[in-house]
């Protein structure tokens, strides 16, 4: 059976698996696959899981925030910010969505402080246009 290299770059991993046979992701289009001899091509990866089947043809799991796929001459690189992987379903699930709750926790923290920074600036702003009245 052919194979391909998959490449995974995040900001603190580098990985490249040899002997992959084929790839299953999702992009805004929805799900697709990839086999070993696919015509070059670049999509934007979903937020969310995808897969990989190894030279022993073990299913591997893929955690992913979103990322860039580009295929080219017989290699698929993924880049993104992390990624998790496992050939468990039920944990890699599991962890994709206690990753998911804690940077929605995250996020909505960071709005409320930006929130209250904007407030603050423009009661400033407004006791200075009024003292200079």
């Amino acid at each position: 059976m052919k194979t391909f290299a998959l490449h995974l770059y995040s900001a603190t991993q580098h990985e490249i698996i040899e002997g992959v046979t084929s790839f299953v992701g999702q992009d805004d289009s929805g799900s697709f696959g990839i086999q070993a001899g696919h015509a070059r091509m670049m999509t934007a990866l979903s937020y969310g899981l995808a897969r990989y089947r190894d030279a022993n043809d073990t299913w591997v799991y893929l955690a992913l925030p979103g990322g860039l796929l580009y295929s080219v001459d017989n290699a698929l690189y993924i880049i993104t910010r992390r990624y998790f992987s496992d050939p468990d379903y039920q944990r890699i699930s599991a962890m994709l969505l206690d990753r998911l709750l804690k940077e929605e926790e995250e996020l909505h923290a960071v709005k409320q402080n930006l929130y209250r920074l904007e407030q603050e600036m423009l009661k400033r702003l407004w006791k200075m246009e009024r003292g200079a009245l």
